[in-house]
């Protein structure tokens, strides 16, 4: 698998980086073992989590696999800090006391001394961004974290961060796919500026960029559990759904699979560094992993780009 630098930085990840969001939850310890070792044996070498995922087991799960299943130097992790759960509801809270705090307790799960990036999770309207960005500037000088970035930050917020930070931020992470292209507006010439590299999470549209979702909701699918259902519905709308038929009509004209298609055009755009696919099977990654990753013909990816675009509009 091919290793590509995050923006203007040293830092080399994989084109594609296995997320854990469903780790401890839909996937249980054994596939997560099994995901971990296919993936490194493709070439993989990134890995993403967050303390919030699963109320930190995610991180803990990954921890318990560090040393058995893979060694530390073997693989980069990022994790992310600043999402809070209270009473159940979800907040954000990235002050300085928050953001430290949560990195203790990820290093501990996770059972190591450090992160290969580190980032603020979302923006907080109620805390100033220069107390945000002490605690990635703190965490990179001790050694706790190799590099820091900002995650779900659109692109002003995105271009202030850089801008006053104390350190080089090195990557941004937001959704980005052909259901989702509202980073080219504004974030991706941002970072493109600041000499941040994109990591694109959902970068198969939630899972309906595989085309699983045509005709019908699979029993065992997201949009078929009632806690997840609506993370997927809106890109089950009548217009997205039209890029879904494109997306799958090239992929079968190209002897390809949808996700192919679908990865192939994202990891060829402008400032992205790696997409974030999150497999929650053995057999879901043995699809993305026999994936081409090369760039789609120009006539194919342009009439994409068209009929995607109006589908992200309509969808946004």
């Amino acid at each position: 698998m091919q290793q590509r630098y995050v923006g203007n930085s040293g830092l080399r990840v994989s084109a594609l980086t296995l997320g854990t969001m469903g780790w401890a939850g839909a996937t249980d310890e054994q596939d997560a073992a099994e995901l971990l070792r296919t993936f490194l044996n493709a070439g993989g070498r990134h890995v993403d989590t967050a303390a919030s995922y699963c109320d930190g087991r995610s991180e803990a799960m990954i921890g318990s696999l560090l040393g058995d299943v893979v060694a530390r130097t073997e693989i980069s992790i990022s994790t992310k800090a600043g999402m809070t759960t209270p009473d159940g509801r979800r907040g954000v809270d990235t002050s300085r006391n928050a953001m430290l705090t949560g990195l203790e307790a990820s290093l501990a799960r996770l059972g190591t001394d450090y992160v290969d990036i580190w980032f603020a999770q979302a923006w907080d309207g109620n805390v100033p961004l220069d107390e945000t960005l002490s605690a990635l500037e703190f965490a990179v000088r001790t050694g706790r974290a190799r590099y820091a970035g900002v995650s779900n930050f659109n692109g002003w917020q995105t271009a202030k961060a850089a801008a006053i930070a104390g350190i080089p931020l090195v990557a941004a992470q937001a959704e980005y796919s052909f259901l989702q292209r509202a980073p080219e507006a504004e974030l991706i010439p941002a970072i493109e500026d600041a000499g941040l590299g994109l990591m694109a999470w959902a970068p198969l549209g939630r899972g309906v960029l595989t085309g699983k979702y045509r005709g019908a909701i699979p029993s065992a699918s997201r949009a078929a559990s009632a806690g997840e259902a609506g993370y997927v519905e809106p890109y089950l709308q009548e217009k997205p759904s039209r890029t879904v038929e494109a997306v799958c009509m090239a992929a079968k004209g190209l002897g390809r699979t949808p996700q192919d298609v679908s990865l192939s055009w994202l990891l060829s755009q402008h400032g992205v560094a790696t997409a974030i696919v999150g497999p929650r099977t053995p057999a879901q990654l043995k699809e993305l992993l026999d994936a081409q990753l090369t760039p789609l013909p120009p006539e194919i990816a342009r009439a994409l780009e068209d009929v995607s675009g109006l589908s992200a509009a309509a969808a946004s």
